[in-house]
């Protein structure tokens, strides 16, 4: 059935334009003059919001060709729904991470349903738009699509501009259009302290920084240089030009509304040979920090005080303690004082000791794609399956700075899945539940690769999301592998031993949605569709977006009622009956796939007390 059939037969729909529109609800209730045959009246608005009606200036403010229609991109429904692949999933009824394969675009859209605000950290490595990079993505512009998203009313000239612009290769309107509905939308993803991260290159650095100035607010935006060559294997550079020798690329983050960073751990001096000893202190060798706040005049504060030597020199002045957080240092014997007790108090640091940092606008250490390329090599037998991979300490320090224990992370240009593998071993490193979620298009991989070869040794569809998930499985299994062996040294107590994190993912395919069609009589039909009862269930549980995708339903009535808690969904309700319904209404909430049901008489007695889900 259709959509309107239901909500004209009075039932709940989920997922259609029966939705409340909130904002819509507001703006009628309080400001009516606002709407006006059913459109916002602009000028009105700005006259509400208290902005300038007749501004005969332009603002400052990223503008190109195609921007009205990538936000309509962004506004438009995805024709597109989930099945679940069993195949290709591993630990599927105990994981919580996802693998989602097709255009991210939908994808994006589908998640947003159940995982809007959820998100803390989002981390991408989108085409950087050089003469090398093939957009695989099927983002197009033609007058037909124009129509259908309401831009009917724009000239030929407009259409030449736009459609020579989504052609052209390495054209920055073309991808800032292709960019900026993705960006919208991991906006709308992010929790309210959420962070996107995005690596790029001088290509599209200037545009993709105010793209996101855009998109999160010029306030809520950072941009950061990864060094490419402070690492210990090898210089990596590439050269822009005759007079420069490149060795960075960017990170650009984008925070949703608070902007924080957490602090890291890092053992700092363990490679410096200027330690020592002299004290015989148990914790081993130290030097001396200063604690003295040089340059700050104030007399005032709890961190203005005066400090007495063993030899009895007096220093007032500002330091970077308080008087009692001294008073503890004290006790813990890490004050020093140098010529022999007659000096400036100072701090002692110790080489094993793990410090607290805060990132610099510059990751440093952190190794390059080189690194990235050799673990890759290491889980394929030293095959080289991606030329440009990030490394996973690089993801690990992001993941670190903006994550909890139980947080979710984000990729949706999954690629050769660094950002799965990253989460598994910082859990695996610090005891966590981190989940991933990742989505990868089929992109086709060429024939002559590694990666093709592969592919067709181990009857795989030549694709890279084949490639992301095969890493996904050789890196868990890596990762199990090296627990075991370490906790099978002796000595350890059974508290201490690590334990395995999830190392599974469900996988999704994205395929085409029921569509209703008319053929040449005039009838009405709905599309055939061959998803199984259970991807039926995983399509409502994501749009309903009541329980996590990541839970397993159980089965109440095969392949018809599913439930999880106290949560009911029904597909092939024609299949079940009026004590189904009873039992499942009495017990708990009641959701029925629209697709899959019809306006029979049985259904009909239960309008009020169950919701339709398209």
């Amino acid at each position: 059935m259709a959509e309107q059939d239901f909500i004209k037969a009075g039932f709940t729909v989920v997922g259609t334009e029966n939705n409340e529109n909130k904002l819509l609800r507001f703006l009628k209730e309080n400001y009516p003059n606002v709407i006006r045959d059913t459109e916002i009246n602009l000028e009105e608005l700005k006259a509400v919001l208290g902005l300038p009606v007749d501004e005969k200036v332009n603002g400052y403010g990223l503008n190109f060709v195609g921007r009205n229609f990538a936000r309509a991109k962004y506004a438009q429904k995805t024709e597109k729904e989930l099945r679940l692949n069993t195949t290709l999933s591993k630990n599927i009824d105990t994981t919580e991470n996802l693998v989602l394969k097709g255009d991210n675009l939908d994808s994006l859209k589908i998640l947003k349903n159940h995982y809007s605000g959820k998100i803390k950290c989002i981390y991408i490595d989108p085409p950087y738009n050089t003469a090398g990079d093939e957009f695989v993505y099927p983002d197009k512009f033609d007058k037909e699509e124009a129509e259908v998203l309401g831009l009917a009313n724009l000239s030929e000239s407009d259409f030449a501009r736009m459609e020579f612009s989504f052609k052209t290769k390495k054209s920055h309107n073309g991808w800032l259009a292709f960019m900026y509905p993705r960006l919208l939308l991991a906006r709308d993803l992010l929790s309210k302290d959420g962070v996107i991260f995005i690596s790029i290159d001088d290509n599209e650095q200037a545009n993709l920084k105010l793209l996101c100035d855009d998109v999160f607010g010029e306030e809520n935006t950072e941009t950061y240089i990864w060094n490419l060559s402070d690492f210990e294997e090898s210089s990596f550079t590439k050269t822009a030009s005759n007079t420069v020798r490149q060795e960075h690329e960017y990170i650009i983050a984008a925070f949703k509304n608070e902007k924080i960073l957490k602090r890291y751990t890092e053992y700092r001096f363990l490679n410096r040979d200027d330690f020592s000893n002299p004290d015989n202190d148990p914790r081993g060798p130290w030097m001396s920090g200063n604690i003295s706040r040089n340059g700050i005049k104030t007399t005032t504060g709890s961190k203005y005080f005066k400090i007495i030597s063993p030899t009895g020199n007096e220093y007032t002045r500002n330091w970077t303690v308080s008087k009692d957080e001294y008073d503890e240092l004290v006790k813990d014997n890490r004050i020093y004082f140098s010529r022999d007790g007659d000096g400036v108090p100072r701090i002692k640091i110790f080489k094993n000791e793990p410090s607290n940092s805060i990132q610099s606008s510059i990751f440093s250490g952190l190794k390059t794609s080189i690194t990235g390329k050799n673990q890759i090599k290491e889980l394929f037998n030293d095959m080289i399956m991606f030329d440009f991979p990030k490394p996973t300490n690089l993801l690990q320090r992001i993941i670190t700075l903006t994550t909890d224990e139980n947080d979710i992370i984000l990729d949706f240009f999954a690629g050769s899945g660094t950002t799965g593998h990253a989460v598994m071993q910082l859990n695996a490193d610090d005891g966590g539940n981190r989940k991933f979620i990742l989505c990868q298009i089929d992109e086709p991989i060429k024939e002559g690769k590694p990666a093709y070869k592969f592919c067709i040794e181990n009857n795989l569809p030549p694709v890279i999301s084949s490639i992301t998930i095969e890493r996904l499985k050789r890196a868990g299994e890596k990762i199990t592998k090296d627990i075991e062996t370490e906790n099978s040294k002796t000595g350890l107590f059974e508290e201490d031993k690590k334990q395995v994190p999830d190392i599974g993912f469900k996988v999704f395919d994205s395929v085409e949605a029921p569509k209703l069609k008319v053929d040449d009589k005039g009838q009405i039909s709905i599309t055939e569709n061959d998803t199984d009862a259970l991807s039926r269930i995983y399509n409502m549980i994501f749009t309903v977006g009541l329980d996590e995708p990541t839970q397993v339903p159980e089965e109440v009535v095969k392949d018809c009622i599913y439930k999880i808690g106290n949560h009911y969904y029904i597909t092939n309700s024609e299949k079940i009956t009026s004590d189904d319904y009873s039992n499942a209404i009495k017990n708990g909430r009641v959701f029925i796939d629209g697709w899959t049901a019809s306006l029979n008489g049985t259904l009909q007695n239960y309008k009020e007390d169950v919701k339709i889900v398209f």
